[in-house]
């Protein structure tokens, strides 16, 4: 269970290292605040995700929680050094409408689902112990 957290934190803190670098490199035109209670919100996630997820046997869902805490972490420094509010550097522009994100946003996304798809798949080779009652 200790190198499982082990992964996590570093996977997290390599991502919110390139999230932060990118967003300090980058001349953000768009920036979005946030409230108070959603940086408390990020800061429970990520602890809920560094306590708990080393708990399943895998390593390959603490990378994907890892990238995960790694988006939220990077997003709330950047929500707590920017005065402006989170950087978001990287813009999509439609003819009437764009997107506008950063690598936080997409490190967030992708861990999230790489860990849904691993605990889908524990789950499933897990069933017949899940039907056991507890």
């Amino acid at each position: 269970m200790q190198t499982r957290r082990a992964i996590l934190v570093s996977v997290a803190l390599v991502c919110a290292a390139i999230d932060l670098t990118h967003k300090s490199l980058s001349n953000a035109e768009f920036h979005h605040a946030r409230t108070p209670y959603v940086t408390l919100v990020m800061a429970a996630l990520i602890a809920a995700l560094v306590i708990l997820v080393p708990r399943l046997p895998s390593s390959a869902a603490a990378v994907g929680a890892g990238v995960a805490c790694g988006g939220a972490l990077g997003n709330l420094v950047s929500l707590l050094a920017w005065a402006k509010g989170v950087p978001d550097p990287i813009v999509v522009a439609g003819a009437t409408r764009g997107l506008a994100f950063n690598l936080a946003d997409v490190f967030a996304v992708s861990g999230d689902s790489l860990l849904l798809g691993v605990v889908v798949l524990l789950g499933l080779q897990r069933r017949t112990a899940l039907r056991e009652p507890v």
